[in-house]
């Protein structure tokens, strides 16, 4: 199973892609725990550790793209992958989130994101 999601955030590109790649601003964007990095190969985790995965491919303030499994994948399910690729657009920026390689009973992280990520990531953002 794989989707894709757009939503704009009032934020630069490079405000985005610092945040989403240090602990301290992760975890306080979603508002839970996070131990990430911003280098290439490294392991992270967020959400308290319901997520983790690896950086992949980083390039600095445009794309992101990350191996993703949360507690609910069986042992057997392989990682998903996570792209997000940000475009500042006159002082906002659209993220673009395409999620691939999900088990086929996968629907609610669609709900998920815009839950646990966009929403937050708008109030976070908004309230600079």
């Amino acid at each position: 199973m794989e989707f894709t999601l757009k939503t704009t955030i009032k934020a630069s590109s490079k405000e985005i892609y610092t945040t989403w790649l240090k602990s301290e601003g992760h975890s306080i964007m979603t508002g839970g725990s996070a131990k990430i990095t911003n280098k290439v190969g490294s392991s992270f985790s967020a959400w308290d550790g319901y997520i983790e995965g690896k950086n992949i491919v980083l390039e600095p303030f445009g794309r992101i793209v990350q191996s993703w499994r949360t507690t609910q994948f069986d042992a057997s399910d392989e990682d998903s992958r996570i792209e997000l690729l940000l475009e500042e657009i006159d002082g906002q920026t659209e993220l673009t989130l395409i999620h691939t390689n999900l088990p086929d009973d996968s629907e609610h992280y669609i709900n998920g994101w815009d839950e646990h990520y966009f929403q937050p990531m708008k109030a976070y953002f908004g309230s600079f």
